[in-house]
């Protein structure tokens, strides 16, 4: 994201960062260590979320942002001292206190209920934990906000007051149905074990965000079991319906 059209944040490192970057023209580097990514904030420990700064570590110079307790899972993997911290900053960040992203664009991250990364689970896993694990993250720049919650396993009261009235939200839509990794026979674990609130049935996201005042209402972060991706399926035409856009590769948004 920018506030400026020049200097930009990528929130979340996915494994296809490379891929994300070549598609966007707007984030091509612009000399042989020179990039316009000026920082990159990490919302949880999870590999989808941290594994692309691996490729991020040419040498290029950037802010990387988290909480204390995401830097610590990066602190515990040698790995990530690839990216040396004279040239990428490790910035770590309170819980709803504001900070400058990147150029004209503020950040508050907030708690949501969520779990510990998948390779740090033990024998016992809680799956709504608040605490600095999991968070979304409230952006604001020339007097509108957007929030950006790739994972959360439950939509609460304190979570629906917070993001109500906003101009965007862009929020977990990992499955369609909790218990939709069995179905497709592909896995065992339900949508809220693995920390992701279903968008339909009990808990569903849909429901509990029915009749918000936000503006747009965009999900993210969808698993490819989720039927929602077929533009041809019901399950598509009901989340629309609701007042849900389905995020899609190369979308861009404008506030």
């Amino acid at each position: 994201m920018s506030g400026n059209g020049s200097d930009w944040a990528i929130i979340n490192a996915s494994p296809d960062v490379r891929d994300q970057i070549n598609t966007t023209p707007a984030l091509h580097p612009t000399g042989l260590r020179e990039s316009p990514i000026r920082s990159v904030f990490v919302t949880n420990g999870d590999i989808d979320h941290i594994a692309g700064l691996l490729t991020l570590r040419e040498s290029q110079p950037y802010s990387l942002f988290a909480t204390s307790e995401i830097m610590g899972v990066l602190g515990e993997n040698p790995i990530f001292n690839a990216l040396k911290p004279d040239i990428v900053p490790r910035r770590v960040i309170e819980l709803d206190v504001p900070f400058e992203l990147v150029s004209g664009v503020v950040a508050t991250a907030y708690a949501v209920p969520g779990k510990v990364p998948l390779f740090m689970e033990g024998d016992t896993v809680e799956t709504d934990l608040e605490g600095e694990q999991t968070i979304g993250v409230a952006l604001e720049a020339a007097g509108k906000c957007a929030h950006y919650v790739p994972g959360c396993a439950r939509v609460t009261d304190k979570l629906l007051a917070r993001i109500d009235g906003s101009d965007a939200l862009l929020f977990d839509g990992t499955v369609w149905q909790n218990d939709e990794m069995s179905r497709e026979g592909v896995g065992h674990k339900t949508g809220m074990r693995m920390g992701h609130a279903p968008m339909t049935g009990p808990g569903g996201s849909i429901e509990a965000l029915d009749g918000s005042s936000i503006k747009r209402k965009i999900f993210v972060h969808i698993n490819n079991t989720n039927p929602v991706l077929d533009p041809e399926r019901p399950e598509r035409w009901e989340a629309e319906a609701a007042g849900w856009l389905i995020a899609e590769d190369g979308m861009e948004i404008r506030l």
